[in-house]
């Protein structure tokens, strides 16, 4: 089965990458867009996962992998949850005014539906945010 690569926004005021971290795991609730649900859905054991901090830095700062496949969110049961784990840091975080520049990122969802907090990302242009990142 092909991997499948994303994108997720967090607040790092709400959840930060260092709480990810500590953590250990994260159950990715509280998400009310049917778009994003239906991203949720679509995640594979094993998918790769760029992890971003929206409102304040707006700047990719880490990798993570699925860890358990969406499940129905207890609170509604017409959303979902996935599991995330994880794997590490950005070398140095990628900000957006970074990534608007790159004309090869024009299409990049994150730009495109900026208010979307899950969001499909190409093998390729999550290579690039990584080689950004490093």
């Amino acid at each position: 089965m092909e991997k499948n690569y994303w994108l997720v926004k967090q607040e790092p005021s709400e959840f930060s990458w260092d709480d990810f971290t500590a953590a250990g795991v994260a159950v990715w609730d509280g998400v009310r867009n049917y778009a994003a649900r239906n991203h949720l859905k679509a995640m594979r054991l094993g998918d790769e996962v760029l992890f971003y901090h929206s409102v304040e830095g707006k700047c990719v700062v880490g990798i993570a992998k699925v860890s358990r496949e969406w499940y129905p969110d207890p609170s509604d049961d017409r959303w979902v949850i996935v599991e995330l784990v994880p794997v590490r840091a950005l070398s140095r975080p990628v900000a957006l005014a970074e990534i608007k520049s790159r004309p090869d990122l024009a299409d990049l969802p994150l730009i495109r539906q900026s208010r979307l907090s899950v969001m499909p990302l190409s093998s390729e242009q999550f290579s690039i945010l990584v080689a950004m990142g490093e």
